[in-house]
């Protein structure tokens, strides 16, 4: 378990080294500004969801069983009849509360190779029962959200009807396009390392309720959902030791996704003043400049950006990773080489 956690502590520490004390202070006080436009709208409370609505929930859920499940959740769903009036006051007495039970706050960790070249990756499970309570808030989080237009545009991760696709398509179609119109393409790739673990949970907090507009109830919600975490990981059938998770998004949650994308939020923001075309799908962004070679003048627009974003993804304990972080340029092989010669 100290591997995961040493890692993160590494990143915060260099994150830490790079940003002066004041300028972590002033990113607390800033976010409310950091959004042009806020939510006509606030999000005040959750409402109880009904027993039909919850009984749809459970059944469309994977039958997949946490080994912090107390049964199976195959024979859970063959029991629901028997217990779904106990289990629907459960989730609706934390969505009118405010309060997470504190069991469905710990998250085992099997580590596995996602791919034989690729080092070990995490996989995380919580407990069947908290997914559904953080299906029901995600649901009614997401009405919110479009109702307010607070979705990024140009995020394609994590999304209904958005996916890997999505993105590839929209920014081919651009540098195409460009192309076509006799221009030269700056694609830039960054990377971030361990983005969903670095997550600072006051800025994550001040986020949702200056900028999503989560207030009251709804945000005691996710002060309990963030406070008191604890994972640990499971090995041949072996436990370790429980450490408290005081960054990022909990292990294996339902509602970690759409937490990311709203603390990413203010990067687009970011990319639009300088006037940059860009992509997201999850912690990867794509930035590009469309220019005529001879107007070499631009690219300070877009070294303005990436210093930026790079200033601003220190503030709130992210950090660009060099080693993956990649520049193509795209054009008539003509034009291209021209460019690359200037």
């Amino acid at each position: 378990m100290s591997f995961f956690t040493n890692k993160i502590t590494t990143i915060r520490e260099k994150i830490q080294q790079m940003l002066p004390i004041p300028a972590i202070n002033e990113s607390f006080t800033t976010v409310a500004l950091e959004s042009s436009v806020g939510p006509q709208l606030c999000l005040d409370c959750f409402s109880p969801i009904d027993l039909s609505e919850f009984t749809s929930v459970v059944a469309s859920s994977k039958s997949s069983t946490c080994l912090l499940d107390p049964i199976p959740t195959r024979l859970l769903k063959g029991t629901l009849p028997l217990m779904n009036s106990s289990l629907l006051d459960l989730v609706n007495l934390s969505l009118v509360s405010g309060y997470i039970p504190q069991a469905f706050k710990t998250a085992v960790i099997k580590p596995l190779l996602k791919k034989p070249s690729l080092d070990p990756g995490v996989l995380a499970n919580l407990p069947f029962i908290s997914k559904i309570l953080e299906k029901a808030v995600a649901k009614q989080l997401s009405d919110h959200l479009h109702r307010n237009e607070l979705f990024e545009d140009f995020q394609s991760g994590f999304r209904a009807h958005h996916s890997t696709e999505t993105a590839l398509l929209k920014v081919t179609n651009d540098l195409l396009l460009a192309s076509d119109n006799g221009l030269v393409s700056i694609l830039v790739l960054l990377d971030l390392s361990a983005a969903f673990d670095t997550i600072d949970h006051n800025i994550l907090l001040q986020r949702l309720e200056h900028v999503i507009g989560i207030r009251g109830t709804a945000l005691k919600w996710f002060q309990s959902y963030l406070s008191d975490r604890f994972q640990f990981v499971h090995v041949h059938d072996e436990p370790s030791t429980r450490t408290k998770v005081s960054y990022g998004v909990p292990q294996g949650s339902v509602l970690g996704p759409i937490l990311f994308t709203l603390y990413m939020l203010p990067l687009g923001y970011i990319i639009r003043k300088h006037s940059i075309n860009y992509h997201c799908y999850a912690d990867d962004t794509q930035l590009y400049l469309s220019i005529k070679p001879v107007n070499t003048n631009q690219l300070t627009r877009l070294q303005a950006c990436l210093t930026d974003i790079k200033a601003w993804m220190t503030s709130n304990f992210l950090l660009l990773n060099s080693e993956k972080t990649e520049v193509i340029i795209f054009g008539p092989k003509n034009l291209r080489n021209n460019f690359s010669k200037i």
